[in-house]
């Protein structure tokens, strides 16, 4: 009996920590062994608040594959009237001494990077999230072809804090 008490409370216990109040929306799409320049991940989100603010963030996991410092992505927001925010941004990977970035006990780090503080969903419809790499060599002129080393992509949406 008491072995069954104890399992509960750990249950409970572990219910109540990953709980995330603030959570709206978190996805993630898996990347089979690299990920090409021409490979776009989508998410599509119907907001069910127009009023509440909420901040954006591209969530990205990386294992001991990924080869460099810095992360170029493409990142566009459709909106249901049509239009169309298409943004290039930098983030971090590593330390100067090569040391990943993000959180994990493993050689897998999860990474959540800003995209959007205090967006309002104030149009009714499907919002659809693009995503796709624009890395390239120091020098060169063409993209690189196959990314390794990004494992998954996501994205989440957060009320913003009171």
């Amino acid at each position: 009996m008491q072995n069954k008490q104890i399992w509960f409370l750990m249950l409970l216990c572990f219910g109540i920590l990953a709980c995330d109040s603030n959570q709206i929306f978190d996805e993630y799409r898996t990347v089979s062994n690299s990920w090409h320049k021409e490979t776009v991940m989508e998410f599509a989100i119907t907001p069910m608040d127009s009023i509440t603010p909420c901040n954006l963030f591209v969530n990205l996991r990386n294992d001991s594959n990924y080869k460099y410092s810095n992360l170029f992505l493409i990142v566009e927001m459709n909106y249901p009237n049509e239009k169309v925010t298409r943004d290039t941004l930098e983030y971090d990977m590593a330390m100067p001494d090569g040391t990943f970035l993000g959180t994990g006990f493993t050689d897998v780090k999860e990474n959540k990077l800003w995209f959007k503080e205090g967006m309002v969903f104030n149009e009714q419809g499907t919002y659809t999230i693009k995503i796709q790499h624009a890395m390239r060599q120091n020098g060169a002129t063409h993209g690189i072809v196959d990314l390794e080393g990004i494992t998954d992509v996501g994205f989440r949406i957060e009320k913003t804090a009171n």
